[in-house]
């Protein structure tokens, strides 16, 4: 074969007649005249085109990924996804970090804390000491602020009383609530509100999957997951009021929805690392201090 090779493409240019025939020598013999340089010539052209078929399967057909270190169009797509996924963790955890920041200032506010406890402790009716239990340790610092009743400097007028009013921002009359409201869920009391321990809020035990309702008009300041109070959720009513309520299963409401009383916000649950079992914990603030909510309830 070799021989006959190097025959045949000697002198590419000149025609050769090639004789095929039967080994036995039965049949007439057959002659074909050729171009060595025409059969090269279609030779490469045949190479050529099965080269880009071959090209063609592999690119747009499922045939590459069985090319080892060629990749599936599925993992680069979830290799796009994840990437775009931590992307938004990174700006979830900063969006929420400003929103604990600015939820923690729009609680505690830039108040001087001393001048508000001596005001509050001349307040008639109220107790310049409170009396502490020796079998409890003191978990806050500044608990003595939040001293019922806890009332901002501008409040402290002769003459002035504490109940609820509209207030207005550029001409817009904000939101309302109206005390004394009903509570957000019907359930037992666990827990009351605890200043000198650090417990801002009351403890209310309910099923799981009870629903929660906003005491009154405002927008949802805050809507996300915290580490210590789970699913948490805090509306912003006028005149300095954030109601919050935390340890949900669901929240339904988002950041920057309006809600009207007795709407529906969250779903009860057991979030969050600080929780005893299913309970609402609920916080009541007003113009940075703290509120006992059961004073704001009916009944109460």
């Amino acid at each position: 074969m070799f021989s006959f090779l190097s025959e045949f493409t000697r002198n590419v240019d000149a025609p050769s007649t090639i004789i095929v025939m039967d080994a036995e020598g039965y049949e007439q013999p057959r002659h074909y005249h050729i171009v060595p340089r025409h059969v090269l010539f279609f030779g490469l052209v045949a190479a050529g085109f099965m080269a880009v078929v071959f090209l063609c399967v592999i690119i747009f057909t499922p045939v590459r990924e069985l090319i080892p270190g060629y990749g599936t169009a599925e993992m680069r797509q979830n290799a796009r996804l994840n990437e775009l996924r931590v992307i938004a963790l990174q700006d979830s955890l900063e969006a929420q970090g400003g929103y604990a920041l600015q939820l923690r200032n729009l609680m505690l506010g830039q108040i001087d804390t001393s001048s508000i406890a001596t005001m509050a402790a001349q307040l008639p009716g109220t107790p310049e000491t409170e009396a502490q239990d020796p079998g409890e340790v003191e978990q806050s610092s500044n608990w003595a602020d939040h001293r019922q009743p806890a009332i901002s400097l501008e409040r402290m007028e002769a003459g002035r009383e504490i109940p609820f009013r509209l207030a207005s921002i550029s001409g817009r009359t904000l939101p309302s609530v109206l005390f004394p409201a009903l509570p957000p869920v019907e359930g037992f009391i666990t827990r009351t509100f605890e200043a000198r321990t650090g417990h801002y809020a009351v403890d209310i035990a309910v099923q799981e999957g009870t629903i929660i309702r906003s005491i009154g008009d405002g927008y949802v300041i805050f809507s996300d997951w915290t580490h210590e109070g789970g699913y948490a959720i805090a509306v912003q009513h006028s005149d300095g009021y954030v109601s919050v309520y935390k340890h949900n299963e669901r929240l339904l409401k988002r950041i920057g929805d309006r809600v009207r009383a007795r709407d529906e916000i969250a779903i009860s649950g057991n979030s969050g690392e600080i929780s005893s079992g299913p309970h609402l914990h609920f916080e009541l603030w007003h113009d940075g201090l703290a509120q006992d909510p059961r004073n704001y309830f009916v009944g109460n």
